[in-house]
């Protein structure tokens, strides 16, 4: 009986993350623009054939995972007040940018040579 009240209680929790995402979207401006960072990075991710090679897979797949850290960080300088956040979106950009540049210097030294 205890089990079947557990698994009761699921479906209205899922109604009320549902409904709080709708009220998000609707009362956020950047919402949209949020999730439409997270929908490009998991395209991108989605798109990446495995190599075999277990570190240019892990290095393929963070590119546009930190990529779209940096379209959201610019989202927050958009949208966002709080100074704190402000100052981490910033950040943010500045960190996964470099570690961009440097995976990508690292992908291009794997690339065989002809």
């Amino acid at each position: 009986m205890k089990i079947t009240r557990r698994w009761a209680i699921l479906p209205a929790l899922c109604c009320a993350f549902t409904t709080l995402g709708q009220q998000n979207s609707r009362t956020s401006p950047a919402w949209p623009e949020l999730n439409s960072s997270m929908d490009k990075m998991h395209m991108a991710m989605m798109s990446i054939k495995p190599s075999g090679a277990s570190d240019v897979d892990f290095v393929r797949l963070m590119l546009p995972h930190h990529q779209a850290a940096i379209d959201m960080a610019k989202t927050q300088l958009l949208f966002g007040k709080d100074a704190q956040m402000l100052r981490l979106a910033q950040e943010i950009i500045t960190d996964q940018q470099s570690e961009i540049d440097l995976m990508q210097l690292w992908l291009k030294q794997q690339e065989p040579r002809k």
